[in-house]
């Protein structure tokens, strides 16, 4: 069996027959629109993309295989949720809330260059992923969603396999979010005022320290400041004795 490879870069759900198409599928004499359409078929989910993709013929009975690259989990992350970019500080900024269902939908995307058949195990790796970027997952950190994972919090939606949230809980998403932000808030302006305060207090002793007047050596027996010292006065000589 010999086998050729054409690799391009398509648009997702929208690869047509250009020149460039043409060019490379025209001389293995395949039928180009029906791979076209299979190939918008596989990178549906990957809409508004450009999407790598491998197409292996066999040139002999014309059959073919398609494999679709995916663009980095962070990037699908990104591409989900409308974002620029990520939170340069994510212990400390989060800037969305993603839900499980589009965290699956993202899975079941990556699941092909993951090395496992298991939607479960391809979830829990997404969801890493958005810790990274100051992503919250249902309101929650990705060590607390992974361990909700395990204990089947989750179950009816991963083998339900479902990927779009409904607009109550997109709602309701926006309103977790909104509450851990002004909670990271009210936690930072309170590490500010106590360390602002230690500040303050350290200063404090450094000027009470420097206001004391060291004592000086030789001061012994001195007058006070102020006060002029009186010299000793002088011994008188003793009258000569009466004859």
């Amino acid at each position: 069996m010999s086998n050729e490879t054409i690799e391009m870069l398509v648009e997702g759900g929208k690869a047509v027959a250009g020149p460039v198409v043409g060019q490379k599928l025209g001389p293995l004499k395949i039928n180009i629109q029906q791979v076209l359409q299979d190939v918008n078929k596989k990178t549906e989910p990957f809409k508004g993309m450009q999407v790598p993709i491998k197409l292996i013929v066999d040139t002999k009975s014309k059959e073919y295989k398609i494999e679709v690259g995916t663009p980095p989990t962070s990037e699908l992350i990104k591409k989900e949720l409308g974002l620029q970019k990520g939170s340069g500080t994510p212990d400390k900024q989060k800037v969305a809330n993603i839900s499980i269902e589009q965290c699956i939908k993202i899975a079941k995307m990556k699941m092909d260059g993951m090395y496992t058949d298991n939607l479960k195990s391809a979830l829990k790796s997404v969801v890493g992923s958005c810790n990274s970027l100051g992503v919250l997952i249902e309101g929650k950190n990705s060590n607390q969603i992974r361990i909700d994972i395990d204990n089947g919090i989750y179950d009816n939606e991963i083998n339900s396999e479902k990927t779009e949230p409904t607009e109550d809980k997109k709602k309701s998403l926006q309103i977790q979010l909104k509450e851990v932000q002004e909670k990271i808030t009210k936690e930072l302006e309170k590490l500010k005022a106590a360390e602002a305060e230690a500040v303050g207090v350290k200063e404090e002793k450094k000027e009470e320290v420097a206001g004391e007047t060291p004592k000086e050596e030789g001061t012994v027996g001195k007058a006070p400041a102020g006060k002029e010292a009186k010299a000793p006065e002088a011994k008188k000589p003793e009258t000569e004795k009466k004859k």
